[in-house]
C-alpha cells in the first residue's frame, strides 16, 4: 500500500489558512474511514496504510469500479458490499485520498466480512496481508476529515493509552505432558510437612505462637539434612485451617474481629471471629515446610525371581520420619537388592555420609507429611513396610520403589523398567550449606552397616522380631515402634 503523489498542478507552499477557508466555505459530505481494529504491528500509524480519517475515492470489486462521490454515502456502499458478499465476490480494494490538496493517494486490498458488532447485514474489511487490521466506513464532512487527519499525533498518544494487552485461554497438553515428564504420571514430586501449633500443655486449649511454629520447622529441616537425608529447603508459608471452637476457648482466642486485638494476630497461631449465625469460628495458623531431593528422584525396579527367600535389605526409620534403606546383603550376589542396583546405590550413600531415602513403595509416597498439636510426626511404620514387601516376594510380584539421590552426577543402576523419570534433567538446586552436611556421630539413627556375618545371624523377616509399641501421641489408633530387638527390619 504505498503511498502516490499526484501530478495535478497545485503549489507545494499554498498557506494552510486558504485551505481552510476553501473547506469551511464548502465543506462536502464525503466516506470516510474509519479504522475498527489495528493490526499486529500497529503500522495503521505509520502513514503506509489506511487511517481513520481517509477520504474514500475509489472502490474496486470484482470488475465494478465506484468513484465518489457516492450515492447514499455509508448505507449505499454497505448495500453493494452486502450484494458482493452474498454473490461470494469478496475481494475489494479501496482508494482512499489524504489531505486537501489531492496529493496523497493510498490504497488497500481487502476481503468483505461480516462486522458482527455493527448488527445484521453490515460488513467490515479486513486487510490480506494482517487479517487483525480492520477498517469500516462513516459519513463524515470533508472538514472534519481534515482535522482528524491533522490531529493524528494526539490520537496515537491517545491509542497508546487506550489499548490494553489481550489476554484468554489456550488449550495445553496435560495428560501428554504428565505421562511423559512426571516420574509418577498421577502423582507430584512436590513434598511438605504441615505443622499445626504446639498445644501449650498437654489437655491445653492455648497453642504456642506462629514463631514457636516456625522454629520447630527449622529445627526439623536442619535435623533431617544432619542425619543425612539428601533433601533441600524450597519454601515455607503460613496455611490456615478453620475450625469451630466454643467456651473458653473462644474468649482467650485473638478477636479478628476487634481493631485492638488486629496488632497481636501477626504472630498468634489461633484467631477467631464470629460468624452471621453468631458461632464462633476458630483460624488455626499452621506452618507448611515444602522440600525437595536434592539430587532427584528415580524409580528402581526389584524383580523377584522363584527361588528368592529373601529381598536382600533393611529398612529403619528416622527421627524425623523418613524410612531408608539402613543394610543390605553383601554376599549374595543373586539377591534382589544386588540384581536391581540398590546394594550399589546404597554403598555409594554410605560414601558420602548420606541415607538412601525411600519416597514412595508402588508409587504411594511414604514420607513424613503432618505433626501433631502433640509435637508427634505422622510417618509411616517400618514393621507393616516389612510386611508389603514380603508380600511382594511371597507373591512374585515386582516392586517399584522411589529413593532420593544426594547428587545428580551419581551413576544410577539401570533395571528392566526403562522409566521416563531418568531421561529428564530436573532443575539444578543450590547445594547444602557445610554445617548441615556433617555426619553424624554413631548412634540409633546412624546408618552403620553390619559385617557379613553379623547380617547372616539375624537376617529374619521382621514379624519375628520383639517389639514395644505405644500409641501414638497425635490421637489416632496407630502405634510408633520403638526399639527393634533386631537393628534393622530384614526383608
Amino acid at each position: 500500500m504505498p503511498m502516490e503523489r499526484s501530478n495535478s498542478s497545485g503549489s507545494t507552499n499554498s498557506s494552510y489558512s486558504t485551505t481552510s477557508r476553501s473547506v469551511n466555505s464548502s465543506s462536502p459530505s464525503v466516506v470516510s474511514i474509519q479504522c475498527l481494529k489495528g493490526s499486529s504491528k500497529a503500522d495503521e500509524w505509520t502513514g503506509d496504510m489506511l487511517i481513520t480519517g481517509d477520504i474514500v475515492e475509489e472502490l474496486r470489486i470484482g470488475n465494478m469500479i465506484l468513484r465518489s462521490p457516492f450515492k447514499n454515502g455509508k448505507n449505499g456502499i454497505q448495500k453493494i458490499m452486502h450484494t458482493s458478499f452474498k454473490a461470494k465476490e469478496t475481494s475489494i480494494t479501496v482508494r482512499v485520498r489524504r489531505g486537501s490538496d489531492n496529493e496523497l493517494f493510498t490504497e488497500l486490498q481487502a476481503c468483505i466480512v461480516p462486522n458482527e458488532f455493527a448488527g445484521r447485514r453490515q460488513y467490515m474489511l479486513r486487510a490480506i496481508d494482517d487479517p487483525n487490521y480492520a477498517i469500516g466506513f462513516v459519513d463524515r464532512t470533508e472538514m472534519e476529515c481534515l482535522e482528524l487527519q491533522g490531529s493524528r499525533k494526539s490520537r496515537m498518544v491517545g491509542a497508546l493509552t487506550r489499548t490494553p494487552l489481550q489476554e484468554g485461554y489456550v488449550s495445553y497438553p496435560w495428560e501428554k505432558r504428565m505421562n511423559e515428564l512426571l516420574a509418577v504420571q498421577i502423582s507430584s514430586s512436590f513434598y511438605s510437612l504441615l505443622l499445626l501449633p504446639k498445644a501449650s500443655e498437654k489437655g491445653s486449649i492455648h497453642y504456642n505462637d506462629l514463631e514457636d511454629t516456625l522454629s520447630r520447622a527449622n529445627a526439623w529441616l536442619i535435623a533431617s539434612q544432619a542425619s543425612g537425608v539428601p533433601i533441600v529447603f524450597m519454601n515455607i508459608q503460613t496455611e490456615s485451617l478453620l475450625t469451630k471452637i466454643s467456651g473458653e476457648t473462644a474468649s482467650c482466642t485473638v478477636n479478628a474481629g476487634s481493631l485492638s486485638d488486629l496488632s497481636n494476630l501477626a504472630n498468634a497461631s489461633l484467631y477467631g471471629f464470629e460468624d452471621y449465625h453468631g458461632v464462633d469460628i476458630g483460624v488455626v495458623r499452621a506452618v507448611r515446610l515444602w522440600f525437595s531431593p536434592l539430587g532427584g528422584e528415580i524409580p528402581i525396579d526389584i524383580k523377584i525371581k522363584e527361588n528368592d527367600v529373601k529381598l536382600g535389605f533393611a529398612i529403619s526409620r528416622t527421627e524425623e520420619g523418613f524410612i531408608h534403606i539402613s543394610s543390605v546383603i553383601e554376599v549374595d550376589e543373586d539377591a534382589p537388592s544386588t540384581r536391581s542396583g540398590l546394594s550399589n546405590l546404597y554403598k555409594e550413600a554410605i560414601k558420602e555420609c548420606k541415607l538412601l531415602v525411600v519416597s514412595r513403595i508402588s508409587n504411594q509416597k511414604v514420607l513424613p507429611w503432618i505433626v501433631s498439636p502433640t509435637g508427634a510426626v505422622r510417618c509411616f511404620d517400618t514393621v507393616s513396610l516389612s510386611q508389603k514387601l514380603s508380600l511382594h516376594r511371597h507373591a512374585k510380584v515386582p516392586i517399584l520403589m522411589h529413593v532420593f539421590l544426594w547428587d545428580r552426577s551419581v551413576h544410577v543402576p539401570y533395571s528392566d523398567n526403562k522409566n521416563r523419570s531418568r531421561t529428564i534433567s530436573p532443575t539444578m538446586l543450590p547445594p547444602l550449606p557445610p554445617e548441615v552436611r556433617l555426619a553424624r556421630q554413631p548412634n540409633d539413627n546412624q546408618v552403620m552397616p553390619l559385617p557379613p556375618e553379623v547380617e547372616d545371624e539375624r537376617g529374619s523377616h521382621s514379624d519375628e522380631s520383639e517389639l514395644r509399641h505405644e500409641r501414638d501421641t497425635a490421637g489416632e489408633f496407630s502405634f510408633r515402634f520403638h526399639d527393634f530387638s533386631l537393628p534393622n527390619n530384614w526383608v
